[in-house]
């Protein structure tokens, strides 16, 4: 949405950038031009819209991100004007007040599963969530709930109603459910920083990505498009905070898989120790005297100006 700066600009308000995404996906954008004049990539439409938008980052005297410099030096270093602030989290914990409403959500959240999660042994249950746009075809949703099944442990999955199956729930005849507890949308922070939560299948947006490493939480990733892909190469090979799904012949990830998987997260000593340190890193970001905190000042100091 750059281009709504140009227009504040020409109006004669001061605008600032915010970019949601993770720092290296602007720092890859900025790499476009370099990257058409080796020959590396095409110029498209596509492209020529992303090169417009990176042109506010000259104009714009404020360029902020929901990241950390403990998250992403190297991104960050390549940007250096882009400022961190985050992560962006509400504050509460899981055992705090559940009526308020979590801003910008579109669906109502389901505070029954903090209930339900109480009543589970701590560090249990299989969280899934994919967010607001993911989307299954019928077979994959089958292998994903029999998987979920055949892991035997508790398990809480957030179910859109338009996840699959052509906006219909279609559950296989052999899926029981009696170990679960299925939603539609969740508290996700407060989810999250439970003590019952084990582990974390998610599709990698960038925000259920903060919120997952914020809480400790190692991660089974199941990416869906766009920068979700890189934010999954981030998790399990430079962060080191979780696994990836392998795909079978048929391109599909199989209910075998995800038990393997969840097994083999689960019993995985070092990647559970790397979450944990890697949340106590970005808690400091964000505490008072914390790198992003003294970043978020300085902007708002400058707003009173």
């Amino acid at each position: 949405m750059a281009w709504a700066l140009e227009i504040a600009r020409k109006i004669g308000i001061r605008g600032v950038l915010f970019y949601p995404a993770s720092a290296a996906m602007l720092a890859l954008q900025c790499s476009i031009p370099k990257l058409i004049e080796d020959g590396i990539i095409d110029s498209n439409d596509v492209i020529n819209i992303i090169l417009e938008s990176m042109k506010t980052l000259e104009s714009t005297e404020w360029c902020l991100c929901n990241s950390t410099p403990d998250l992403e030096p190297g991104a960050l270093s390549f940007v250096p004007k882009l400022l961190p602030i985050g992560p962006l989290l509400r504050t509460y914990g899981y055992d705090q007040g559940v009526s308020e409403r979590s801003l910008g959500q579109f669906w109502e959240e389901d505070f029954s599963c903090l209930n339900w999660l109480d009543q589970q042994p701590r560090g249990s249950v299989i969280y899934v969530a994919f967010g607001s746009t993911t989307l299954f075809d019928e077979k994959q949703f089958k292998e994903l709930a029999l998987g979920l099944e055949l892991t035997n442990r508790p398990f809480l999955w957030v179910l859109r109603k338009d996840s699959d199956c052509n906006n219909k729930v279609c559950f296989p005849n052999e899926f029981k459910g009696t170990q679960g507890k299925i939603i539609e949308w969740a508290p996700q922070e407060k989810v999250l920083s439970h003590p019952a939560i084990a582990c974390f299948i998610s599709h990698c947006g960038w925000n259920s990505t903060l919120e997952g490493l914020s809480n400790g939480v190692p991660f089974l990733c199941w990416p869906y498009f766009a920068d979700q892909f890189f934010d999954k190469i981030y998790i399990c090979d430079e962060w080191k905070v979780g696994l990836g799904f392998d795909l079978d012949e048929n391109g599909m990830i199989s209910r075998e898989e995800i038990k393997v998987k969840v097994d083999k997260l689960l019993s995985d000593e070092n990647i559970i120790f790397k979450a944990r340190e890697l949340k106590k890193k970005l808690m400091r970001d964000v505490d008072v005297g914390g790198k992003s905190s003294e970043n978020l000042n300085k902007f708002i100091n400058w707003l009173k100006e």
